[in-house]
């Protein structure tokens, strides 16, 4: 692919700024959770999502290229996974300091088939 994973698209709604905190995540075939935090850095954008029961209160971790659109007036992000290859992708663990471990990425990148990792 082409495209960045770990960038919003131009055309997705994503506004500088803008705090997605308790958006609802809609995977193509229905809601997978919340968003929990989310990282606007340059080519390092990711949304955490609670997934609460769905699959047992996991978090998930989702790069910003998977985002399709941000509904900002009935706060909702659309995603263009399914909810199954999010349950598959491999387990989002906290880092320690806060924050995401490098190696994780490189793995998550490689689940979602993309080619430019950070």
């Amino acid at each position: 692919m082409d495209r960045n994973l770990w960038s919003h698209s131009p055309g997705s709604g994503h506004r500088e700024g803008a705090d997605l905190i308790g958006y609802a995540v809609e995977a193509v075939d229905g809601t997978i959770g919340r968003v929990d935090r989310h990282s606007v850095e340059v080519d390092a954008s990711y949304l955490v999502v609670d997934t609460g029961p769905w699959i047992f209160g996991r978090q998930v971790l989702l790069p910003a290229g998977t985002v399709l659109r941000i509904d900002h007036d009935t706060r909702v992000v659309l995603v263009d996974r399914s909810k199954d290859e999010i349950k598959g992708a491999p387990e989002f663990v906290q880092a320690e300091p806060p924050g995401v471990e490098p190696g994780y990425l490189h793995t998550l990148a490689g689940y979602y088939g993309f080619g430019r990792m950070i």
